[in-house]
């Protein structure tokens, strides 16, 4: 489990495309203190650590299978690309966004950007499947990251960021056409479940 609280900016170093894809993340991480086999959420998608290393930088390695790369925005990774990473919760850490399960439901486009104050105002489409889990000041991942939804109209829904979020995350070069990963707060699905056998 994750909270969609950022904890580093990674940098994909390799991507070796043989069965499953396995990617070398860059990482500003201690990879003394990751155990092979740990959960790391990578632009919000859960993976596991399958090998880690300090040359020239540290990194980890993660395998990642073809069903992921064509549910997630993973397929348009490319050496050089910047992820948000996150470690996986431990008992007793603080929950500071809200409970994300690194298990991506989709992907939304990017539709527009706006400055907004000292924020930006970003708006996406979201699946159609998807946009009946999304309301009003509830909370969404994108990208692996813990946002607060400000409007809906229909599959278009949209969010503010504020300079710090910017500042910590991948977030400050998003642009119109870009391809997020999204997941729906897990309230939100629990909720429409039981409205379906009510």
């Amino acid at each position: 489990m994750f909270t969609g609280i950022v904890t580093d900016r990674g940098e994909v170093l390799a991507l070796d495309r043989q069965g499953d894809l396995r990617a070398r993340i860059g990482t500003d991480y201690d990879v003394g203190r990751i155990d092979i086999g740990a959960s790391i959420a990578c632009e919000g998608v859960c993976l596991t650590v399958v090998a880690l290393g300090t040359s020239p930088r540290d990194w980890f390695e993660v395998q990642i299978s073809a069903e992921t790369v064509s549910k997630t925005n993973i397929s348009g990774w490319e050496v050089g690309s910047r992820i948000n990473l996150e470690r996986a919760l431990k008992v007793g850490d603080e929950l500071g966004g809200h409970i994300v399960s690194g298990h991506v439901d989709g992907v939304a486009d990017v539709v527009a950007t706006r400055a907004e104050g000292d924020s930006l105002r970003v708006s996406f489409r979201a699946p159609d499947d998807l946009a009946r889990f999304i309301a009003p000041k509830g909370s969404i991942a994108l990208n692996g990251t813990s946002l607060t939804v400000n409007e809906v109209d229909g599959a278009t829904f949209g969010i503010n960021l504020i300079p710090h979020t910017r500042a910590v995350t991948t977030w400050d070069c998003v642009a119109a056409g870009d391809r997020v990963n999204l997941e729906v707060d897990t309230m939100a699905r629990y909720v429409a479940r039981l409205r379906e056998w009510g």
